[in-house]
């Protein structure tokens, strides 16, 4: 049963498979399966640290579907409103990174049943009831004709709740290519009812049509103040920042705007990476952590910082970072804690 006061996350799931041990798909003699998906990670990551979080979707009436609500439903998310209908699920193909090769993501979930269902078939009303929060991505609306109306519809519901909407970018840009998409136009539609966006520069210049001067934090200020005074609803901006040095060691900061003030961390070391899938959606997760406690623009940042370094340490794309684990972090110890 959903909890008042929960977190709505409506995606599509999938399923990844995985070369081991770093190979190519050309090397491959077997795959690893694991559960993703950008809103199934970040309701897995809210429920792992103890949030109420409900996961809205639809899935294929075969085992792959029931191993998605396996998945979810042991990390604690309440999957009553994970319904069934026919097609496949969707799946991507992920070669690890080593070394200075970077890792790579292959595609297959056309025709999936979610990609495929019609909005009348997704219970918005119910699973928004007593909801604090939706959360949806431009994954979902980048799938087509079809994905743009189920974003849309999922808004549309939390408008008429009263339900503060958070939208993650997430541009994918293999997606739009594969259809006759005008993704600003339709991503601006979407963003202008979200109070939280997590997205940096390079979003908002796709959502506004035009680049931003500067360099670093001053660029991404001008950005999130060019966002603030188009989208009238939007009080939250929150992005992380990377730097590549090798596929195992990045350096990683996070920054979170407000309308009146800006925090940007310190830059931190992210060395020995098992796996960066999902390390985005970790960051949304101590954003939303933080922002469901009413935190300030620096507990947001510094929590979703820390929940994306720890989330490079585990393998599989859904963050399973508990509380103890969040509270004991530290960017530069790795000891056992007994």
């Amino acid at each position: 049963m959903k909890s008042p006061g929960h977190v709505v996350c409506f995606g599509e799931p999938l399923i990844r498979l995985t070369p081991p041990g770093a190979r190519l798909m050309v090397q491959a003699e077997a795959l690893e399966l694991t559960v993703g998906g950008a809103e199934a990670n970040v309701a897995a990551g809210l429920a792992t640290l103890g949030r109420a979080a409900s996961y809205l979707s639809r899935v294929p009436d075969n085992p792959l579907g029931e191993k998605v609500r396996a998945a979810l439903s042991a990390a604690g998310v309440d999957t009553q409103f994970l319904s069934r209908g026919p097609g496949r699920l969707g799946l991507y193909f992920l070669e690890q990174g080593a070394g200075l090769r970077p890792a790579a993501i292959t595609y297959d979930r056309a025709g999936s049943a979610f990609a495929e269902c019609d909005p009348a078939d997704i219970g918005f009303a119910a699973a928004l009831e007593g909801a604090a929060l939706l959360h949806l991505s431009g994954i979902t609306p980048a799938l087509g004709p079809k994905g743009v109306a189920l974003a849309k519809d999922a808004v549309a519901a939390a408008q008429a709740a009263g339900i503060p909407v958070c939208f993650d970018g997430n541009y994918r840009a293999a997606l739009w290519e594969s259809w006759d998409s005008d993704p600003p136009a339709i991503l601006r539609e979407l963003v202008s009812a979200a109070t939280i966006l997590i997205g940096n520069h390079r979003d908002i210049s796709l959502l506004l049509g035009h680049s931003f001067s500067g360099d670093g934090p001053e660029r991404r200020r001008e950005a999130a103040e060019a966002i603030f005074a188009a989208m009238p609803r939007l009080q939250v901006v929150a992005s992380t920042a990377r730097h590549l040095v090798t596929a195992s060691h990045h350096r990683l900061s996070a920054r979170v705007d407000l309308r009146d003030n800006a925090v940007q961390t310190t830059q931190i070391d992210v060395t020995g990476i098992v796996d960066r899938i999902g390390t985005g959606d970790a960051f949304a997760v101590g954003v939303l952590h933080r922002w469901l406690e009413r935190g300030g623009a620096a507990a947001m940042a510094e929590t979703g910082l820390a929940l994306a370094a720890l989330k490079h340490a585990l393998p599989g794309d859904l963050c399973l970072v508990r509380g103890s684990d969040l509270d004991a972090f530290s960017a530069v110890s790795g000891d056992v804690r007994r």
